[in-house]
C-alpha cells in the first residue's frame, strides 16, 4: 500500500501544533513538527487573538515538514476552537483581529436578542446551546453597538476557514465550525436566515458552507516559495477541532457517549439527525455538524479549564506539574467539597482557586483551605457533572450508551477517568490523546481518496492506538456525593 502523508494543524485556546500523519497498510503513525504557544491578547479592555502570528506558525510548521524533515506532505488542514471569525474588508484583507470568546463584551448580548427574538425560536431553528459567546451574539453585539468593524466587513470567516483562506486565498465555511455559531439549520449546510435577518447580522457577510473533507484549493505561489511546498491542496476538513477529534473516537457502532477532554469536556453522542425539542432547550444542549452529515449531540462542559486556571494562578507560589496536582487531590477526602463547573463565576474569573472558594462559601459547604482540597474538589465536581450529563441525554435519546470513550489530551488523566468511571457505573475508554490532530489528519486521507468512509477511518484509529479502559470501582458513595452535586446544579 502506498504510504501517504498528510500535515495538520491543530489550534487551541492555549497552544498549536503542526501534527505530520504518515498512513500506510491501515494504520497511521504521527511526528509532531512544531508546537507553538498560543494566548489571547489584551488590548485597550477587550480580549484577541494574534491571527497574523498564528499563520506564521503554520507556514513555520510547513516548512519544518517539507524543509527539516524532508516530507512534502500531500495536503494540509486546519482545525480551531469554534465560535470565533474574523473579518475581511472588499480588498480581502484581514480588517481587525478577532475577538476572543472570552472577552466579556457579549455578557449582555443574549437577553439583549431575546427582546428581538425569543429564546425559544432561537434555540428550535438552530438546535445550539446558549453560550454568552455564540456568534450569533458576538455578532449581535456588535449590531447593536453599532460597531464600525461592521461597516468595512465584506465577509466573515470563521478562524479555521480564516487561516485556509490565508493559505489559499479562497473564502468558504465549513460545516462543523459553522454548526458552532448558532447561526445555521441544524444538520444541514444552510445559514439560518431568519434568525440572522431579526439580529440585524447583513447576510452578505457570509459564505457557502461545505461538508468537511472538502478540497476547497491549493496553497498560494507566495507560500509554496515561502515555505519550500509544492502548491499542496487545503481541505477543509472538520474545522471545528471537536468534530476533527470525535471522527477519531475508535468505536465500532454507536452505542457509546464521548468526552473530548481538554480545556473544554465536550460530552455527548453521535446522531443521525438533531435532537431538538422543548427538553433538549430546557437542559441547554447542542447540535453540532459531524462527518457524513451526522450530529454531535452534547454539552459543552467547562473542563480542565478550573484546573488549568488554578495551577495559572499558583505558579508564583508552586509551578505544579500535571501529575503533581493529581498526587495531592489523592491525599484528601473525596466530595468535602463540590462545585458546578459551569457557573458562569468560572468563565474567566482571574483567579479560579478563589472563585472556587467564594462559590463554596456561597453554598454553605464550608471553605477548602488547601491546594488539595481545591484540586480535589475540580476533579470529583467533574466526574459528577459527566454523570449528570450522561443521565440527562438518556431522558431524551433512546440510543443504548454502554460505553464512554474519552479523547484528547484528559485522556492522559488516569485519576479523573477512573472517577468518571466509578461515577457513571460505565466502562471508560481512553485513548487515543491526539484525536483531534488524528481526525484532522484521516479526514484529509479521505478527501485525497485514500480512505472512503468514516467506518474505514475508525479502524485505522483502532489499528494505531492503545486504549485503555477503566472499570467501575465501588469503594466510595457515589450515590450519596451525587444527589449533593444534583442539590448544586439544579
Amino acid at each position: 500500500m502506498q504510504k501517504h502523508h498528510f500535515l495538520a494543524f491543530d489550534l487551541g485556546a492555549s497552544s498549536g501544533r503542526a501534527i505530520l500523519g504518515s498512513l500506510e497498510s491501515s494504520k497511521i503513525t504521527l511526528t509532531e513538527v512544531h508546537r507553538f504557544e498560543n494566548q489571547m491578547q489584551y488590548i485597550n479592555g477587550h480580549f484577541f487573538w494574534n491571527v497574523f502570528s498564528l499563520f506564521n506558525e503554520l507556514k513555520t510548521g510547513l516548512k519544518k515538514c517539507v524543509q527539516d524533515l524532508g516530507i512534502q506532505p500531500d495536503s494540509i488542514g486546519v482545525d480551531t476552537w469554534g465560535v470565533d471569525f474574523v473579518h475581511l474588508n472588499k480588498e480581502g484583507m484581514i480588517a481587525s483581529l478577532p475577538f476572543a470568546y472570552r472577552d466579556s463584551r457579549t455578557e449582555s448580548s443574549m437577553d439583549d436578542l431575546f427582546q428581538i427574538i425569543s429564546k425559544e425560536e432561537v434555540y428550535l431553528k438552530t438546535g445550539i446551546q446558549f453560550m454568552q459567546f455564540n456568534s450569533l451574539f458576538q455578532l449581535y453585539s456588535m449590531v447593536k453597538e453599532k460597531a464600525s468593524i461592521l461597516d468595512v466587513t465584506d465577509k466573515i470567516l470563521f478562524m479555521p476557514d480564516a487561516l485556509n483562506y490565508l493559505f489559499s486565498g479562497v473564502a468558504k465555511t465549513e460545516f462543523s465550525i459553522a454548526s458552532t455559531s448558532q447561526m445555521i439549520v441544524p444538520g444541514k449546510n444552510e445559514w439560518q436566515l431568519p434568525i440572522i435577518e431579526k439580529a440585524g447580522i447583513p447576510m452578505s457577510i457570509l459564505t457557502e458552507i461545505v461538508d468537511p473533507g472538502t478540497k476547497i484549493g491549493f496553497i498560494k505561489d507566495d507560500v509554496a516559495e515561502e515555505t519550500g511546498s509544492n502548491p499542496v491542496p487545503v481541505i477543509a476538513v472538520a474545522g471545528h477541532d471537536t468534530a476533527s477529534a470525535i471522527a477519531a473516537v475508535p468505536a465500532k457502532g454507536r452505542n457509546y457517549a464521548y468526552i473530548s477532554s481538554g480545556t473544554w469536556s465536550l460530552m455527548g453522542i453521535e446522531s443521525d439527525q438533531p435532537l431538538i425539542s422543548e427538553k433538549t432547550l430546557e437542559m441547554n444542549y447542542t447540535n453540532e455538524g459531524g462527518v457524513e452529515g451526522t450530529t454531535r449531540f452534547l454539552k459543552n462542559i467547562m473542563g480542565m479549564w478550573l484546573i488549568q486556571e488554578c495551577r495559572r494562578a499558583w505558579e508564583d507560589e508552586k509551578n505544579y506539574t500535571w501529575d503533581e496536582m493529581v498526587q495531592l487531590a489523592k491525599t484528601v477526602d473525596p466530595f468535602k467539597y463540590l462545585v458546578n463547573p459551569d457557573d458562569a463565576s468560572f468563565l474567566n474569573p482571574g483567579n479560579m482557586p478563589k472563585a472556587i472558594v467564594e462559590f463554596c462559601k456561597k453554598t454553605n459547604q464550608g471553605t477548602p483551605s488547601t491546594h488539595a482540597e481545591i484540586i480535589r474538589c475540580v476533579y470529583d465536581s467533574l466526574a459528577l457533572k459527566y454523570r449528570y450529563t450522561l443521565d440527562q441525554i438518556k431522558t431524551v435519546s433512546d440510543q443504548p450508551i454502554e460505553k464512554i470513550h474519552i479523547i484528547g489530551g484528559g485522556a492522559n488523566n488516569h485519576f479523573l477517568n477512573q472517577l468518571t468511571a466509578d461515577a457513571t457505573g460505565l466502562d471508560v475508554l481512553a485513548g487515543p490523546t491526539e484525536a483531534t490532530a488524528t481526525g484532522n489528519i484521516l479526514l484529509q486521507a479521505k478527501a485525497m481518496g485514500a480512505l472512503h468512509s468514516l467506518d474505514e477511518m475508525r479502524e485505522v484509529v483502532r489499528n494505531s492506538f492503545e486504549v485503555i479502559t477503566f472499570t467501575p470501582q465501588k469503594e466510595l458513595n457515589w450515590e450519596k456525593a451525587y444527589l449533593n452535586f444534583v442539590n448544586l446544579v439544579e
